[in-house]
């Protein structure tokens, strides 16, 4: 193999999951687009229960995004405009349902449920950090620890309780 090639392993995997848990939010990823400028941005997110995605939506009228699951055990959820949930759903790489595809616009996060769980993740680029509007009004703000937890709890509760 050349130089340029990465190969998505094991090993590679586990030395994301292990960098995510030494990390305080929990997560960790590796960018597999050579910078943020770049017109696709496609990544690997290692993740721990724990882990506290805020709720947003992406703006942009072609910015969809897709997750693919490789390990572990991630939860999907998709909410309406004034923040019930519409849609749990479990995604794992041994399915029955793998990954998704979320439309621009459609409020949605991501919950670890496993220790060492990890997806692929791919959207339109370039890269930008979430603006006001990308950032669910329902949903606490991140700094906000003790309310992103018991925000996290709720959320977790929902999903261990879905039939799925």
């Amino acid at each position: 193999m050349d130089k340029e090639t990465l190969l998505i392993d094991e090993a590679l995997l586990d030395d994301l999951s292990r960098k995510a848990r030494l990390t305080p939010r929990l997560r960790t990823n590796l960018n597999l687009h050579r910078d943020l400028e770049d017109p696709c941005q496609r990544l690997l997110v290692a993740m721990e229960p724990g882990s506290f995605v805020p709720p947003h939506r992406h703006l942009h009228p072609r910015r969809d995004e897709t997750f693919l699951a490789l390990r572990g055990s991630i939860a999907l959820i998709l909410f309406q405009q004034d923040g019930r949930v519409l849609r749990l759903q479990r995604l794992g790489p041994l399915g029955p349902c793998r990954g998704a595809q979320i439309p621009a616009g459609v409020w949605h996060t991501v919950l670890s449920l496993e220790s060492c769980s990890a997806f692929f993740e791919a959207k339109e680029g370039p890269y930008r950090t979430f603006g006001p509007l990308d950032l669910a009004p329902f949903a606490p703000d991140a700094q906000d620890r003790p309310a992103c937890r018991l925000y996290l709890d709720e959320l977790t509760r929902l999903v261990r309780s879905s039939p799925d």
